[in-house]
């Protein structure tokens, strides 16, 4: 459990943030080991921002979704997203 209890709501990477840091720790903090739950994270911080863009932009308040919601606005993407 986070020592911040508005973490999870204010951080919708907080998971991805901390596996992050338990990579680094584990790894004796060589950031070369840890490069995938890198590009988790910004890929993570990418999509959260454009969405909080996206909201503002729109007039959408709070800028960023409830914490209940983001796995439906997460899914709603992976349907739209095209295909490599």
């Amino acid at each position: 459990m986070p020592k911040n209890v508005n973490a999870e709501s204010n951080n919708p990477c907080l998971k991805e943030q901390e596996m992050s840091y338990k990579c680094l720790s584990k790894n004796n903090f060589d950031h070369s080991k840890c490069a995938l739950y890198y590009a988790n994270y910004n890929n993570c911080k990418e999509f959260w921002n454009k969405v909080r863009a996206d909201r503002r932009a729109h007039g959408i308040f709070p800028h960023l979704p409830d914490v209940a919601d983001r796995e439906n606005i997460k899914a709603e993407y992976m349907k739209t997203k095209p295909t490599e």
